[in-house]
């Protein structure tokens, strides 16, 4: 079968575009039956806008592919400050072979 360039209107923008006799021998060889309906642009935007709404780092609440409102808890735990003897909240399970700092005597120590 012998293909010739065409000349077709893009849905989107209205602008003509070339669907040529290589892209024609593509698509029979890839089993469409339908010519195109959009400029290359155009399929190129639709494309973009579809892979970003499968992958919007604002929907789903960052790299770590956490929903919004299902973020593991972070657990506390009340500890005596090694250096000041003040209460304070630390975001690990300490262990009792290593010092563990209230906030402003950690900015003290690790200033050292």
């Amino acid at each position: 079968m012998t293909y010739a360039d065409r000349t077709l209107t893009c849905v989107d923008c209205g602008v003509e575009f070339i669907h040529s006799a290589a892209d024609q021998e593509f698509y029979t060889q890839k089993g469409f039956v339908s010519d195109p309906k959009r400029c290359s642009s155009c399929r190129a935007s639709r494309r973009a806008g579809r892979d970003a709404s499968d992958y919007d780092l604002r929907d789903i609440g960052g790299p770590r592919g956490y929903e919004r409102g299902e973020r593991p808890t972070r657990e506390y735990f009340a500890v005596l400050c090694s250096s000041c003897g003040n209460q304070a909240q630390v975001p690990f399970k300490p262990r009792m072979d290593r010092p563990v700092y209230c906030s402003d005597c950690f900015r003290t120590h690790s200033a050292s």
